[in-house]
């Protein structure tokens, strides 16, 4: 496997270098703005977006996929990460390795999920799921996206952070209890020393923690809402028309030509024009310059004690990333004819996030726009993608400082136009004529994920899909539970015999979504029936409920001396009824046949 990882293919080596080089060039203002969207800043952004890309090419099994952070996987981390840092009052470098910490788990779970086969299995997700979960993702990101085109930041706003010194001062206080008891010092002798200790809080840490509640208060769809009349009362006039100039290019540019990403043209003209014209803006966080430096305080947080508390956000960005990676590898199959492999694909995405995560960088996953441009620009194999993440590394290292002054409006504008396209529009289109079902599963998960959690709308909305399937397919092996007689002439049987024969048909897989309407329908057997012939030649599966219901039905038959002859009986249901000693302590195997003749045949002999 090794020899394989390090075998390279060449054949392809110019088109797979414009492949690479343009993919990378669309990469880098999503990954930027990607980044500052997270709570991170851009260059968490670039960093995860040089890593997952070179190394999930590299040990990945689709050739010409180009990852990095993406919509989904950026608005499940937004969440995680603001709330975590409203646990370390706002403080990203004392929550920074906790926040690693988990992405690096994510990885690894990405990696087990791959070893232990789980690819494959992604492809059952049901389309409304997949529809309401990324049409919220696009109501998340342009919601969000709000604030910061206008140039409204909520920790800037005193007017309203003052309304939050009094919880503050409040917060700090118990902290400082809360300390005290934890340290088992809170006892009598001791309680003027505790008081001593809270007297100690100064108004700026009064105000800092004020600022992390205005900023966990004003977080998320719900939250930009609430201070919604803010925003419209503090609109910067500059850093909106940045924004919408932004946006205007990007549609615009494409009218003229697709040949250059117009992203990257409105990321170059309009900072291009502020920066040249001396415009005051506010330009995005400052972007280190060099190599990036591994986070080792993740390694002194990575315990038990975190997986246990952090575990379920590690299994969504493992699963999301899952998922994102091999829908975007379906595309790439149909576009180069080509069978991704999804468990080795799946271990690609781990090993990238992985080492993404240990440099400080935010999770991704495989990224379709990318994908497609790769490929449209003449990428083939996985060369194209290590050529991306390489290329985003010679512009860090060479442009680093200069991407510091990009305004933050621009990359809000560009992050509005990824929500807007990230929505599923075919979905919503289908909703007057899909199935009510259907649609009520596509509705719940979108709003839930909307305005309250990405991970739980999607369990919810699997759940329900799965019930709602269970039924149907319940409903329609039902409909097959009919039992008839034997037609008089239909074989040379005396005529009294005939009236005591009775068919029984089931068709699809008897499991416990049917069990219950088997029970109910078998009480319908008349009781003149000597016989009962159950054809079973189109059941494939029995599951532990049916098979019950099915050593029910045929004790209930027995203690009334009805013979029952089974009849077409496939692998799986007979090696299940052997092992149960339905087969032979209930129904002798001379009283099973392959075919309906034969059981009339033995029928006619005895």
């Amino acid at each position: 496997m090794f020899k394989e990882v390090l075998k390279f293919d060449f054949s392809n080596l110019r088109g797979d270098f414009f492949g690479g080089i343009t993919a990378g060039i669309v990469a880098l203002p999503l990954a930027l703005a990607f980044g500052l969207s997270s709570g991170l800043g851009p260059s968490a952004g670039l960093y995860g977006a040089i890593f997952i890309s070179f190394f999930a090419a590299f040990f990945g099994g689709t050739p010409t996929q180009i990852s990095g952070p993406t919509a989904p996987m950026t608005a499940v981390s937004m969440v995680f990460i603001a709330d975590i840092l409203s646990n370390f009052d706002g403080s990203i470098s004392k929550a920074l390795p906790i926040i690693l910490a988990v992405f690096m788990l994510s990885g690894l779970l990405q990696i087990v999920l791959g070893f232990i086969g789980v690819g494959k299995y992604i492809r059952y997700i049901p389309y409304p799921v997949v529809s309401g979960f990324m049409t919220a993702i696009g109501v998340i990101i342009l919601v969000t996206q709000i604030a910061p085109t206008v140039g409204y930041y909520v920790k800037e706003d005193n007017e309203f952070v003052e309304n939050f010194k009094e919880r503050a001062e409040s917060n700090l206080l118990q902290k400082s209890l809360n300390d005290e008891i934890s340290n088992e010092m809170l006892v009598l002798d001791d309680f003027e020393s505790a008081i001593k200790n809270s007297n100690e809080i100064t108004q700026s840490d009064i105000m800092t923690e004020a600022k992390t509640l205005a900023s966990k208060e004003a977080s998320g769809v719900l939250g930009t809402f609430n201070v919604l009349p803010r925003i419209i009362k503090n609109i910067d006039i500059t850093e909106l028309l940045l924004a919408l100039f932004t946006i205007a290019i990007i549609y615009g540019f494409k009218k003229i030509t697709t040949a250059v990403p117009s992203t990257l043209v409105a990321l170059f003209a309009v900072s291009g024009v502020a920066y040249g014209f001396g415009i005051n803006y506010r330009p995005i966080s400052a972007i280190p310059s060099g190599l990036p430096e591994i986070q080792y305080g993740v390694f002194k947080v990575l315990d038990i004690a975190l997986v246990a508390k952090y575990i379920f956000t590690a299994i969504t960005l493992a699963l999301l990333g899952a998922i994102d990676s091999l829908l975007t590898s379906i595309v790439a199959d149909n576009m180069t004819k080509t069978i991704h492999e999804p468990n080795k694909e799946l271990i690609g995405q781990g090993i990238g996030n992985s080492i993404g995560a240990l440099f400080g960088g935010i999770p991704g996953a495989g990224a379709t726009i990318r994908t497609v441009v790769n490929i449209n620009s003449g990428g083939k194999t996985r060369l194209s993608g290590m050529i991306a993440g390489l290329l985003l590394l010679f512009i860090l290292l060479a442009v680093g400082p200069v991407a510091s002054k990009i305004p933050a409006a621009v990359l809000a504008g560009i992050l509005i136009t990824v929500g807007i396209g990230v929505m599923d529009y075919k979905g919503l289109k289908a909703i007057p004529y899909m199935p009510r079902p259907e649609v009520f599963i596509l509705i719940i998960v979108l709003v839930l994920s909307s305005i309250w959690n990405l991970v739980y709308a999607v369990g919810i909305g699997l759940v329900i899909a799965s019930l709602i399937f269970m039924k149907k397919v319940g409903d329609l092996t039902s409909e097959s539970f009919n039992f008839f007689p034997l037609k008089k002439g239909e074989f040379k049987l005396p005529s009294n015999l005939k009236e005591e024969i009775f068919i029984k048909d089931i068709e699809g897989p008897l499991f416990f979504g049917s069990s219950s309407n088997f029970n109910q329908t078998a009480k319908q057997i008349p009781l003149t029936v000597s016989i009962l012939i159950i054809r079973l030649k189109k059941v494939p599966y029995i599951d532990q409920s049916g098979l019950y219901a099915l050593e029910t039905v045929i004790n209930d038959l027995i203690s009334k001396d009805t013979k029952v002859f089974l009849v077409g009986l496939n692998d799986q249901p007979k090696n299940l009824m052997e092992k149960a000693n339905i087969i032979p302590n209930l129904i002798p195997r001379e009283q099973i046949f392959n075919d309906f003749e034969s059981s009339i045949l033995s029928i006619k002999s005895s």
